[in-house]
Formats: C-alpha cells, sequence, structure tokens
C-alpha cells in the first residue's frame, strides 16, 4: 500500500500539464494540422462543440498512421471518422435494445424457477439455496436499499403489507440491474437450480453463467456511451461447445491470446441466439446487418470472420 507521502513524492516527479484549453475553432485546424481532411469547417465546429475533442478523437485512432504524432493516413476526411461515431452510436442503441429483452427474460425465469423448485415466495431469504456469503450478504443489502428507496407503486404496497424483510422474488427481481442479476444468478448453489434456468435457453450453466457476466460488462459500457466498436471487452464469455448447432457454427474461435476474441462478433452472435428463443419475431438481426451495410462498416475491427454472413445465425 502507498503511502500518501510516498504518493505525493511520485506524483512530484512527474510533470506538470501545461497544455492551454483550445477553442473549437482551434480544434479543428489541430486535425487539420495532423492531415485530417475537413471541406466543411463550420460542420466540423459544431459536432467538436457537441461531442467533445477527446470523444472523437478516440475514433480517429484506426485512421491514424502514426500515433505518436496522431499524422492521419492520406485522403481521410472529417465525415469519414464522423461516420464511425454515428455507426457506434446506433450500434449501442440496437444492443441495448436485446439486452433489456434478455435482462427482463431472465428475472422473469430466475424468480420462476427458484420459487418453484425451493416451493417458496422467498427463496432470496434463504442463504442455503446461495454460495458465497459475502457476496450474497451483499446482495441482500443491495436488495433492502433498492425496496427502501423504491417508488414502485408494487413494491411499497408489498413492503408495508407483509411481515416478510423482503418482497417475494418475482417482486424484488424488477429492482435488479443486469449486473446484480447476474450476480445473484451465478452465485446460486445448485449447479441443477442454474441449470433449469439455463435449459430454458438451450444452454449450459456455465456458457449462461459467463455471458451473464460478460453482458453486465458491455451493458455498462454501452449505458455510459463509451465506444463498443473496435473495443476490445476484457470480460472474455465462454463460446458454447454443445446446443444449438446454429449458435455453435456461428461463434468465430480464435486463439486464446488474439485479441480480436474479445472484440464485439461473439457477443452479438450470443445476443443474437437468444434473441431468436426469446423474442422470435423480432428484427434485430436486419437491422444489425443494416446499420453496418448504411455505414460500410469494415466489421473486421469488431471481430467478425471474413465469412460471417454464412453463418447460420447471420444468413438471411
Amino acid at each position: 500500500m502507498t503511502s500518501r507521502s510516498g504518493s505525493s513524492s511520485a506524483r512530484a516527479k512527474k510533470a506538470p500539464f501545461t497544455k492551454a484549453p483550445k477553442t473549437f475553432a482551434e480544434q479543428v485546424q489541430i486535425l487539420q494540422g495532423h492531415g485530417l481532411i475537413i471541406p466543411d469547417v463550420m460542420k466540423a465546429e459544431f459536432y467538436l462543440s457537441q461531442l467533445n475533442y477527446y470523444r472523437f478523437s478516440a475514433y480517429c485512432l484506426p485512421f491514424e498512421q502514426d500515433h505518436a504524432t496522431h499524422k492521419f493516413q492520406s485522403g481521410v476526411t472529417f465525415d469519414d471518422v464522423l461516420n464511425i461515431y454515428i455507426f457506434d452510436r446506433e450500434l449501442r442503441l440496437l444492443l441495448m435494445d436485446a439486452i433489456e429483452r434478455i435482462e427482463v427474460s431472465l428475472r422473469t425465469q430466475l424468480a420462476y424457477h427458484l420459487s418453484h423448485r425451493h416451493n417458496t415466495p422467498h427463496p432470496h431469504l434463504n442463504p442455503a439455496i446461495f454460495g458465497h456469503t459475502g457476496r450474497y450478504q451483499a446482495g441482500i443489502k443491495k436488495l433492502r436499499n433498492e425496496v427502501r428507496d423504491s417508488r414502485e407503486d408494487f413494491i411499497r404496497h408489498l413492503d408495508r403489507k407483509y411481515q416478510e424483510e423482503l418482497p417475494p422474488i418475482w417482486a424484488v427481481v424488477e429492482l435488479m440491474t443486469m449486473g446484480q442479476l447476474s450476480k445473484w444468478f451465478s452465485n446460486i448453489n445448485a449447479a441443477q437450480d442454474r441449470m433449469a434456468i439455463s435449459k430454458v435457453y438451450g444452454l449450459h450453466e456455465t456458457v449462461m453463467t459467463s455471458y451473464c457476466e460478460h453482458l453486465s460488462l458491455v451493458r455498462n459500457i454501452a449505458a455510459h456511451h463509451a465506444r463498443l466498436w473496435n473495443r476490445q471487452i476484457t470480460k472474455k464469455m465462454k463460446l458454447a461447445n454443445q446446443g444449438s448447432g446454429d449458435l455453435l457454427q456461428s461463434f468465430h474461435r480464435l486463439p486464446e491470446a488474439d485479441p480480436h476474441l474479445k472484440k464485439l462478433y461473439n457477443t452479438l452472435t450470443m445476443t443474437l441466439y437468444l434473441m431468436n428463443v426469446i423474442a422470435p419475431d423480432h428484427n434485430w438481426k436486419t437491422r444489425i446487418k443494416g446499420l453496418i451495410e448504411t455505414h460500410s462498416i469494415d466489421v473486421r475491427q469488431m471481430g467478425f470472420p471474413a465469412d460471417w454472413q454464412s453463418r447460420p445465425l447471420w444468413r438471411q
């Protein structure tokens, strides 16, 4: 553990930040100085006034020929970078739409199976059903706080009327975020319980557990409006080795060290598979493919294999 004096000493050895803030016009000039072609300066100033230069510059990186000097490749325009930014924003919205459906479905299945398998409306109040004691106590404490602060009429009614410490599980799951839901699911003690829920989706419980943890991170990235396109997701998910042939043949299986394994393709593929299970009439696949086509995206930046459109889940 670093002491305060040690931390202060380390900071003292660092150079002070001396760069002055730049006007939006100056920011445009910097980009032009790096070789970015900007035919409409007023348009560029407007977008930088809304997007933040540092946010925009993250989308410039793949177009640079030299990251040290930020020199752009020849012929790159402001609109080339802006196109990627707009694509990424629309991709986040599409992904959030799917995550909402998956989250609501998982809440339903977790509440249904735990209450029926353990014959109680309050399985969440029985620590024996769950594994890690510390995680269970943290989850219960979080639920207590959520119930206490909730303004939902159904929660307030149940909390006032009944003597149990918390409302029944089919009510409290509606207060769980994807992250909390993932933690409750992964902490279920019996593999048979996790398996009963996972079988609804045609998945092994280890795959479902891994995907939920991964999806929680992806959701947080998307919900905080951070970049998803070309991002490496630090929490990898386990790829299924049994179950739906369409799913198994649609994954992009790569060596563990390959950075493309952390990109978005397998996330989108698993999400599409689950959308087919829980919302068979969706048009999510068409919307994803249309978005990629509209913006002429090089999907290799997202870890897509060259033959992705011929893989079973992605075929028309």
